[in-house]
């Protein structure tokens, strides 16, 4: 019986996260999802939110984005368009991402654009979660 999970996280840039671990939670379409090791096997969507990873009493914490998770027993593989560490998130830029969305949804534009304004919207509201959630 598998005591622990082998967490993969690829982004198109890089692999962000690659480590043996023994829970993550993470942002289910249909809602937070835990995931222990000997987990049924299922493929998931996720979408923009927390990424919470618990190893050796230790809790680690990730802003993703809209991707795929497959699950198996031993293994978590998670494919996103973002994957960025609290530490490495930048509030400001986060929050002029969050304005400059926010101004551009308030404008006509094509169903296409819109999709990818919204898109960046909760990536960014995502980041700006993890970056100030040790505040509340």
């Amino acid at each position: 019986m598998a005591t622990k999970l082998r967490l993969e996280i690829v982004t198109p840039e890089e692999r962000t996260y690659s480590e043996d671990i023994d829970y993550v939670e993470l942002p289910g379409k249909m809602g937070e999802m835990g995931v222990y090791p000997n987990h049924v096997a299922l493929l998931t969507e996720i979408v923009p939110g927390e990424f919470k990873v618990t190893n050796e009493g230790r809790d680690f914490v990730l802003a993703v984005g809209s991707g795929v998770a497959e699950i198996t027993g031993q293994r978590v593989s998670v494919m996103t368009d973002m994957a960025v560490k609290e530490a490495d998130i930048d509030e400001a830029a986060v929050e002029a991402a969050i304005k400059r969305a926010q101004a551009a949804m308030a404008e006509k534009l094509s169903a296409e654009d819109t999709a990818a304004v919204q898109a960046t919207l909760l990536r960014s509201l995502a980041q700006l979660k993890v970056k100030r959630r040790k505040r509340s």
